[in-house]
């Protein structure tokens, strides 16, 4: 399959898919908890890096190729290939991230990826310019559509996975194979064919081109990029910080302060003081009201709330410091400035760093950060022993 590649390249172009794979999932992951700016700039980070990983990929195993020595690149189908590529990646991980689906849905996302990468593939290879025809292996391209829809379900499934170790590193290696599997089988069932001298040179002519040499340049400067990103996304959070407010006693359970932007207007629905049995949630355009015991999590979301009911979310008028002065503390604990989870509903604990993550359980399980000050009094309040681990 890479006779004649020059396999310092294919080894590069794996490195640099895994790389890619591994900062824009870790971006996506990053997404939970965060403001509504936050998130969104989160996704076209990680929408930015994976499909930057994926197209610089791509071309490094085309420069790696046995490509005739005065093929040229014509940058219309260039540019496009890329734009398929970060159009149909930032849909993925939007549904992926946004929704957490169930096996289906994550089906459906991977197809969905699995198509865009081929897509972007072949409209790139079409853009290969010279004295030669392009000609595929049907059985080939089907197999090369195939692994890039399998893998690509497989990267998705353990990333969307709290139980699997390493998840992270797992799910950017098999996002790594899903990309370049897909790109040397792809190459394995193209042919170059010789073409008569006047073949297509009047559409050449006319036609934007970039060189091999300028190619290779352009995707240099990307590799420097993702590397570079990959590398940013590995220093500690706490380099990130310097405004944040200062850490709290972890083994006090302090009350997290609510940012002043929270609590600044009075929400039109405020929750009376004291255990309620049922939280108002708008949708259709009408007031619907959802059992305090169907409730998993409640998000904060600038004035507002959202309530997971373990299906889905649905906004609330109340802001985040109402609903837990009206909610039960026996049951619900603020595990975040930003996020209340009830305890019986909670399945799994799992450490990130000096913080942690609780998943709820329910149709569509969901999860909620815990933030670093939380994590001694959510451990105790699970029945978590000092050496248990997290």
């Amino acid at each position: 399959m890479l006779s004649g590649h020059n396999l310092y390249l294919v080894a590069l172009s794996l490195a640099i898919a895994v790389l890619g794979g591994y900062t824009g999932l870790g971006l996506a992951g990053r997404i939970l908890g965060k403001t509504d700016l936050q998130r969104r700039a989160l996704l076209v980070g990680a929408t930015v890096v994976l499909s930057t990983g994926i197209w610089t990929m791509h071309f490094i195993g085309m420069l790696a190729a046995p490509l005739p020595a005065d093929t040229a690149y014509l940058v219309l189908p260039t540019i496009v290939s890329f734009l398929i590529c970060a159009l149909v990646v930032g849909m993925s991980i939007f549904f992926v991230v946004g929704s957490r689906p169930g096996t289906l849905g994550t089906a459906l996302a991977a197809l969905l990826l699995g198509v865009g990468i081929c897509s972007m593939h072949y409209v790139g290879i079409h853009g290969l310019a010279g004295p030669f025809t392009i000609e595929h292996d049907p059985w080939k391209v089907l197999l090369s559509v195939v692994i890039a829809i399998a893998t690509a379900y497989g990267a998705l499934r353990i990333f969307l996975d709290p139980q699997v170790g390493l998840r992270l590193a797992i799910s950017a290696v098999a996002f790594g194979l899903a990309v370049s599997g897909m790109h040397y089988t792809a190459m394995w069932g193209m042919h170059v064919v010789p073409a008569s001298a006047g073949h297509d040179m009047a559409m050449m002519a006319a036609s934007l081109q970039m060189s091999s040499q300028l190619v290779s340049l352009v995707v240099a400067c990307l590799c420097f990029l993702v590397t570079a990103g990959f590398l940013l996304f590995l220093l500690p959070d706490q380099w990130g910080r310097a405004d944040s407010p200062p850490a709290l006693n972890s083994t006090e359970g302090a009350e997290i302060a609510v940012p002043r932007a929270m609590e600044r207007e009075a929400s039109p629905m405020q929750p009376q003081p004291g255990r309620i049995e049922r939280i108002p949630v708008e949708s259709g355009g009408a007031t619907q009201f959802i059992p305090v015991g169907d409730v998993r999590s409640i998000r904060a979301d600038a004035h507002y709330t959202w309530v997971h009911d373990g299906h889905r979310e649905r906004m609330c008028g109340w802001s985040i410091s109402g609903a837990e002065a009206a909610l039960d503390p026996t049951i619900f604990i603020r595990v975040h400035r930003s996020h209340i989870v009830a305890l019986p509903h909670v399945t799994l604990v799992r450490k990130e760093g000096d913080a942690a993550v609780v998943e709820l359980d329910g149709a569509n399980p969901h999860q909620a950060p815990v933030s670093r000050a939380r994590v001694a009094e959510v451990k105790a309040r699970l029945g978590l022993t000092r050496s248990s681990a997290v």
